[in-house]
């Protein structure tokens, strides 16, 4: 894996240390576990990997709420194993909102079993009518005494079917739009609850769709005030992009990796394939687009760590080094020629696993949208 050199200004001792042990946990603990073959057995994997990256100390940066320590575990978690970068995404997006929100009694409830490794979270926001457009949310909850009732479905949501916990966004007044939306948090044992289908992904994910049908859950669920779903939902959406990048990031290395690796060993017309002129420039062209992905990552990290306002940085770092991810892995897939197609080889494992990174927590085109509004709005 690339040695943290380009990033050193953004790091202190600690996430230098984070960093060499997370790369030995990764190299003898998950990269060995190689990759799902198929959906179910990624299920079975992830769900074997929640307590294994607890084990690995995974979680404390989620926990302590060190951004620039969360890009440092999903970049070489995504090196490694992107199923396992997963994995450690979803336990950020389902831990987060309980940390933010102010609700002690959930945090209390929820939040250790998730970080020692017993308990799995997931994110229910997407709806078939609502993915870019959060506000079109129709699941709803109706306030009966000291419990809400929870109506509707999700769609597009990670973990579902194995999660114990559940983040779920509905609303509290269809009338009043996004001001409606208010989130809880759903045991996976709650009466009404029901995993409907399962989705399959071009690389095996656990994913699928949820239905809620008079799904009955307390009052102190509730995460946050009614209303402030989006409030939650966003601020943590906003924490987590630059760690979507340094996901992006670990594929884009590892795929820069085979590739330069493949081109020293592969001969063609006598000479190996690192001494053509268009490889040589290939590999430049990735090596540049993977440092300076890095770069925008882990200044908006610090950014978040600083208490900085990061809505642009992290927006900035999410759409450039996923797309950047893209080009890279897409460019290690012809310099590999056939070898970079063959259904078992890292390459094209990461080829399906990079495409989504530049739609999940806001599309690319999304985070341009962010961008030209506080670019005009600073104007």
């Amino acid at each position: 894996m690339t040695d943290t050199a380009t990033i050193d200004a953004f790091l202190t001792p600690q996430h230098r240390e984070l960093a060499q042990a997370t790369h030995t946990f990764v190299h003898e603990s998950i990269a060995p576990l190689g990759h799902a073959a198929s959906d179910d057995a990624a299920r079975t994997q992830a769900r074997d990997m929640v307590a294994l990256l607890a084990d690995g100390g995974c979680y404390q940066p989620i926990a302590d709420q060190d951004w620039r320590g969360c890009c440092i575990v999903r970049e070489h978690l995504a090196y490694g194993l992107p199923l396992a970068d997963a994995v450690f995404a979803l336990q950020a997006l389902g831990c987060t909102p309980m940390m933010i929100s102010g609700n002690e009694r959930a945090a209390a409830e929820w939040l250790p079993q998730a970080f020692g490794g017993k308990l799995m979270t997931a994110f229910a926001m997407t709806e078939a009518e609502a993915g870019s457009d959060v506000a079109a949310i129709a699941t709803t909850a109706r306030r009966d005494g000291d419990d809400y009732v929870i109506d509707g479905s999700k769609t597009l949501i990670s973990n579902a079917g194995i999660a114990d916990l559940y983040l779920v966004f509905a609303t509290v007044d269809a009338a009043k739009r996004k001001h409606g939306i208010t989130c809880f948090a759903v045991p996976a044992d709650a009466d009404g609850l029901e995993f409907t289908n399962a989705q399959i992904m071009s690389a095996p994910h656990p994913l699928g769709e949820m239905r809620f049908s008079d799904c009955r859950v307390p009052v102190s669920a509730r995460i946050g005030a009614e209303g402030e779903g989006l409030t939650v939902g966003f601020a943590t959406l906003e924490r987590l992009r630059p760690t979507v990048g340094a996901a992006a990031c670990g594929m884009a290395a590892r795929a820069l990796d085979e590739a330069m690796s493949h081109a020293r060993s592969r001969h063609q017309f006598g000479k190996p394939l690192s001494d053509f002129q268009l490889i040589k420039a290939r590999l430049a062209r990735m090596a540049t687009d993977l440092d300076a992905a890095r770069l925008l990552v882990y200044r908006a990290a610090h950014d978040l760590d600083n208490h900085a306002d990061a809505a642009m940085s992290s927006a900035k770092a999410k759409a450039f080094a996923t797309e950047a991810a893209q080009r890279i892995v897409d460019d290690a897939v012809q310099i590999l020629g056939g070898r970079g197609v063959l259904a078992d080889h890292p390459v094209d494992q990461l080829y399906r696993a990079v495409r989504a990174l530049r739609i999940y927590e806001g599309t690319t085109e999304i985070q341009h949208l962010i961008i030209a509004g506080h670019l005009l709005a600073d104007a």
